[in-house]
């Protein structure tokens, strides 16, 4: 049919289905659904381009997203070769919905050496005027989700984690039934090099209309024993944007935290307490969202507690369909300065057994570095450089209300000296347990390291905390002698 065909067979059937035309109200109903099938037809015969998909595929063709886009005035084969990579894309989408993948690549970076170095009067080393910057810390995790059925789901998710050199990882399986409009349940089973097998029951619950509550029981098993832990959260819509939190959690660091959460189109706003162990803090943070095609937001923080002060700064946006690349600048009072991107912490817990077989595996590290450090010693007493004195690593009482609790250290006086290159020593933000010659003395309990140097022929002394980041030597290490 040719355009005036169409534009005159349009018109002929428009009289004959106007709704004005009825008083019937049944007619009148029946005369709107065909003058609108009507309507929709000639929309897409009189488009050259829509005519041409329907010519070859029928409505199935009209039915796929994306046409919009497309270049007009394509012939017969381009719109089929279009319409075919439509599909695939369709298809992708589906599977996307149906086993929702998620998946995370987080990188820590060590840039001491652009905020610390000590200032040394002597002659530098060669190559010593660039900035080390290093990867230290890497995570990866990624999860699925498959439908079983209309109310059940299960979810496959697994992580990597190394940091300096160590890692591990885990891999968790869940099952969740969606039990009523009101609620869900869900049981979960986890394992890992780390850490022993994982039993976990999940529950939420809608109260009302506002509020909800969710709860979690897990058992941790292990060489020691099992562990239980249990979670309780209530939370509660306190306007349109804004959800009040009220946390309980016993067993695994226990924990009370209230927060308030504000989410919008345009910002994201946070305040929160946690009185616990073995941290407490005060918590606020604020994040703004830009309204453009990257999602770009930038976002700040400050958190202060029993472990001190840390402001955290930092942007993140959409870097392509699927993936956010972020990063962070945190500056913290012990902590010092540290630069993450989209890092996440993993926290270690090991088992007698590892314990004992570390300090066994340290001690044969130490001895195998005597001669070594006796060589060290004689090459940095010969410049007057850095002479490791005293070294010990654990915990230290210095509270005079604590003085019944035993100090809990190990000598490292020998694998510190063993660090030592070019009258320098380096020890990047970590634990220091994973050194060579360290092993963990006192395992869950905070830890110090605690050094006594000569350098220039003059004692420094200093106390890192253990995560801490510490170069040596340093000015204001130097122990004050006039008096």
């Amino acid at each position: 049919a040719s355009s005036e065909e169409l534009k005159a067979a349009y018109r002929r059937l428009c009289m004959l289905y106007h709704p004005d035309k009825h008083r019937d109200p049944e007619l009148k109903s029946q005369a709107e659904r065909l003058f609108n099938l009507v309507h929709q037809a000639y929309e897409v015969l009189s488009d050259p381009q829509t005519r041409a998909i329907y010519d070859i595929y029928g409505k199935r063709g009209l039915e796929m997203e994306g046409w919009e886009v497309v270049e007009r005035r394509r012939t017969p084969a381009e719109i089929r070769e279009e319409y075919e990579r439509l599909q695939r894309e369709r298809e992708e989408r589906r599977l996307q919905q149906r086993t929702n993948p998620k998946g995370t690549i987080s990188v820590g970076i060590d840039a001491t050496d652009l905020f610390d170095r000590y200032e040394e009067e002597y002659e530098d080393v060669s190559g010593s005027g660039f900035p080390q910057i290093e990867i230290n810390k890497m995570h990866i995790s990624q999860s699925i989700e498959a439908p079983l059925t209309a109310s059940d789901t299960a979810i496959l998710s697994g992580s990597l984690s190394t940091q300096n050199g160590n890692g591990g990882g885990s891999i968790n399986f869940a099952l969740r039934r969606v039990t009523s409009a009101k609620g869900w349940g869900e049981l979960e089973f986890g394992a890992g090099d780390l850490q022993g097998p994982l039993f976990g029951l999940k529950l939420f619950r809608n109260l009302t209309p506002r509020c909800f509550v969710t709860t979690n029981c897990a058992l941790q098993f292990s060489s020691r024993g099992i562990r239980p832990g249990l979670t309780t959260v209530l939370a509660r819509n306190l306007d349109k944007n804004t959800v009040g939190y009220l946390q309980w959690r016993w067993g695994i660091q226990s924990a009370m935290n209230t927060s308030i959460v504000r989410d919008t189109k345009t910002s994201h706003f946070t305040v929160a307490l946690q009185l616990g162990i073995p941290h407490s803090f005060a918590l606020i943070s604020y994040q703004h969202k830009f309204q453009d095609d990257d999602q770009t937001r930038v976002k700040g923080s400050l958190k202060a507690g029993f472990f001190g002060t840390v402001v955290e700064y930092g942007a993140e946006r959409k870097i392509s369909r699927h993936s956010v690349l972020g990063a962070v600048v945190s500056v913290g009072v012990p902590q010092g300065v540290s630069l993450k991107v989209k890092e996440l912490e993993k926290q270690r817990e090991s088992t007698a057994t590892d314990i004992l077989q570390k300090k066994q595996e340290a001690e044969a590290a130490v001895r195998l570095m005597q001669e070594s450090v006796r060589r060290i010693i004689e090459a940095e007493e010969s410049r007057m450089g850095l002479i490791i004195v005293n070294a010990w690593y654990g915990k230290f009482v210095s509270d005079r209300s604590k003085r019944h609790e035993r100090v809990k250290a190990i000598d490292v006086t020998v694998p510190l000296q063993c660090l030592v290159r070019d009258s320098k020593l380096i020890l990047t933000e970590a634990s220091k347990a994973g050194l060579p010659g360290f092993y963990d003395p006192c395992v869950g309990e905070e830890k110090n390291l605690k050094v006594l140097y000569q350098f220039r022929g003059v004692l420094h002394q200093v106390m890192a905390l253990d995560s801490e980041a510490l170069r040596i030597p340093k000015q204001s290490h130097r122990i004050d002698t006039d008096g």
